[in-house]
């Protein structure tokens, strides 16, 4: 391999050539760059071989090889432990400069410290950027400098950080294409990875869908989402072409996104609630956890159509309609008495967009345990959401085509389970 100085930038959630902040100082480094996407085992090996979220990913760094390829240059794919990999790139090129943006979740932080240390070890000088939120963990605190656990003021701060300075800044990574390095590596098959073709499949985000978005959000049928949730997990998309959409078109879709930069700030804070109640106080609740009926949940035969449709869209798609999620959660945790956790670990087997810090959020949230959760003693009736916001019943018949021919009965009487699930809480919830 030629020995010439080189720059790597090191591709994870942001897979776009686009407005790619590590990219683009990537690009004005004084070496040619080549870019590396790492196939992680550490993560893979515990996905099904026909995981669509892998399949994304394989398509999307494709697509991203062929511009480069008209380039002449291309995408250096690799597959291992990130570790292994690293000590392998250092022998094989002679690296100057590693480029990558920053993440937010445990597993990530940990694993960039082990590789930013080796390659220092090898004088080898790494540089990381914010690319995946408009502010990140330190820079929305409260006066104290303590991170904000409520969502409204953090908003409010949020939003007034934003508005005072300058609009969000784009980065023209185009203008510095020709810095890339002149290469042809061989580009592996889905198949050379380990996987195979999902039959769920990602569906192209549209922003369209979203202008009136707060008019319809709330009801399923209407099919008025913008699908952007797993590219923006996946950083095919940018926030900041998001949010300065967002700031102009649609109030309370900004508002979304916001909740999620909370919700990686509270992970990047309080790091126990990945697998803790937030509010320790919770800890006493004495779950049902009855196993059967986790199941009948995760197979969509409750007896509640907006449940049993929710989980079947889920199962069938990798999409869940965000309204739906909440009836779903609750239903769980509240009607069945099942921890959240159990619920949070199959979202995370199923959902396109998984996200950790969201998919935790919000599944405290709708349990009670969380950072501004939804107060315990509210319990979501599936009649009365159904009755709100899919009155015609399209939503559920497109899911449950057995709905007018002899449906199953409710699992749980709701005025039954309600009453059940106060009764834990007020004797669980710790003094």
């Amino acid at each position: 391999m030629d020995k010439q100085g080189i720059t790597i930038f090191w591709f994870r959630r942001d897979l776009r050539l686009e407005d790619n902040v590590g990219l683009f100082h990537a690009l004005e480094s004084k070496y040619p760059v080549i870019p590396l996407f790492v196939f992680d085992e550490d993560i893979l090996d515990s996905l099904p071989k026909n995981d669509a979220r892998v399949e994304f990913i394989h398509d999307s760094l494709y697509k991203i090889n062929q511009k480069l390829k008209k380039l002449g240059s291309s995408l250096l794919v690799k597959k291992g432990k990130t570790q292994d990999v690293w000590k392998q790139l250092i022998q094989d090129f002679n690296m100057k400069e590693i480029f990558f943006n920053k993440e937010y979740e445990p597993y990530a932080i940990s694993r960039d410290c082990v590789i930013c240390e080796l390659l220092k070890t090898n004088k080898i000088i790494c540089f990381s950027y914010k690319d995946q939120v408009i502010f990140e963990e330190k820079q929305i605190t409260k006066s104290d400098g303590l991170p904000y656990t409520v969502y409204t003021p953090y908003k409010n701060k949020w939003l007034e950080k934003y508005n005072s300075i300058p609009p969000v800044q784009e980065y023209n990574c185009e203008l510095l294409f020709s810095n890339f390095y002149k290469c042809s590596f061989n580009f592996p098959t889905l198949q050379q990875i380990g996987f195979e073709e999902s039959s769920i499949k990602v569906i192209p985000h549209n922003l369209k869908n979203v202008t009136n978005y707060h008019e319809t959000r709330d009801f399923p049928a209407l099919d008025a989402t913008s699908y952007l949730s797993p590219h923006l997990r996946f950083g095919t998309v940018s926030i900041r072409k998001l949010v300065n959409w967002a700031v102009n078109k649609n109030q309370v879709f900004l508002s979304e996104l916001i909740w999620r930069e909370f919700f990686m700030q509270i992970l990047f804070s309080f790091t126990k609630v990945v697998s803790n109640n937030f509010k320790s106080s919770y800890d006493g609740i004495q779950w049902r956890n009855n196993e059967e009926d986790f199941k009948r949940w995760c197979s969509g035969t409750t007896g509640y159509p907006m449940v049993d449709a929710g989980m079947r869209q889920l199962n069938e798609t990798g999409y869940m309609h965000n309204r739906v999620r909440m009836v779903v959660a609750s239903f769980l945790c509240k009607h069945l008495l099942i921890n959240w956790q159990w619920g949070e670990a199959y979202f995370a087997q199923k959902l396109l967009d998984f996200e950790l810090s969201s998919n935790v959020g919000n599944w405290q949230w709708a349990a009670g345990t969380g950072c501004d959760a939804a107060p315990y003693f509210r319990v979501f009736n599936p009649e009365i959401q159904l009755k709100k916001f899919d009155e015609k019943g399209i939503y559920i018949r497109k899911w449950i085509p057995e709905f007018d021919f002899g449906y199953v009965e409710p699992m749980v009487e709701h005025a039954f389970a309600r009453d059940r699930a106060i009764a834990a809480y007020k004797e669980g919830i710790l003094k």
